[in-house]
C-alpha cells in the first residue's frame, strides 16, 4: 500500500481549506487574507522598532505610493495594489535574494495563488503598464522600509531598490511599525473601502 499523498492544502481560521498547489477562489477569504498578512513579518523579522513590520503594513504603504505615483488610480487598481502581496498570507515573505534561489517552483505557486485572488474579488489581470506601476510602488515602498526600518544606508537601497520617491509625510508615516491587530484592522478598513462593502 501507497503512503498517503503529502498535504498541500491549509486550513483557515475562517474554515476554508485552500490548496495551495490547486487554490479555489471559493476557499479564499478576505477576514483570512488580512489575519495572514499582518502576522507575516518583512524583512525576517529583522526590522528595528518594538513590532514587526507587517506584509499587511507593507501592503498599506505600496497602495499608497501606487496612488502617489497616479492620482486617478480606480478602486480596483487600488485593489490590485493592496493585493499585491495577498499569496503571502500562507507561503510567507521570502526575501528576494531565495526567492531567486528557490526559482520557478516558488513563483508558480504565488502566481496561481495570485489568480485566485484576483478571481474571488473581481479583478482581471492588470495591464503590462499598471503591472509595472505596481512593481515601482513596491520597489519605492522597499527602498523606504530598507533604510527607515532594516539598517540599510541611502547608497545600499538605492543600489537594490532604485532611486529614492519624494513622499508626503502621510505615506513615510506609514513606515512606523505598527502592532498587529492594528494592521490587520486597518487591511481590512482599506479593503472594504475599495470594494464599497464597509458596513
Amino acid at each position: 500500500m501507497s503512503p498517503p499523498a503529502p498535504r498541500a492544502w491549509q486550513r483557515m481560521l475562517s474554515g476554508r481549506r485552500l490548496d495551495l498547489l490547486d487554490p479555489s477562489p471559493l476557499d479564499i477569504e478576505i477576514a483570512d487574507i488580512a489575519h495572514g498578512l499582518a502576522r507575516v513579518a518583512r524583512w525576517n523579522g529583522q526590522t528595528a522598532g518594538p513590532h514587526v513590520f507587517s506584509v499587511a503594513q507593507h501592503s498599506l504603504l505600496v497602495e499608497a505610493v501606487g496612488r502617489h505615483l497616479t492620482p486617478g488610480c480606480s478602486g480596483p487598481q487600488g485593489l490590485e495594489l493592496l493585493l499585491h502581496d495577498a499569496p503571502e498570507y500562507v507561503v510567507g515573505d521570502i526575501i528576494s535574494p531565495l526567492k531567486a534561489a528557490i526559482g520557478d517552483s516558488y513563483k508558480g505557486v504565488e502566481r496561481r495563488l495570485l489568480a485566485a485572488v484576483r478571481r474571488r474579488f473581481g479583478l482581471d489581470a492588470p495591464s503590462p503598464a499598471f503591472a509595472r506601476l505596481v512593481k515601482r510602488a513596491d520597489r519605492i515602498a522597499a527602498h523606504v522600509e530598507a533604510v527607515h526600518l532594516a539598517g540599510f544606508s541611502e547608497a545600499e537601497a538605492a543600489r537594490y531598490f532604485g532611486r529614492p520617491e519624494v513622499l508626503t509625510p502621510g505615506i513615510l508615516a506609514l513606515v512606523e511599525p505598527w502592532p498587529t491587530a492594528q494592521a490587520q484592522a486597518r487591511y481590512l478598513d482599506r479593503f472594504e473601502t475599495l470594494t464599497g462593502t464597509a458596513p
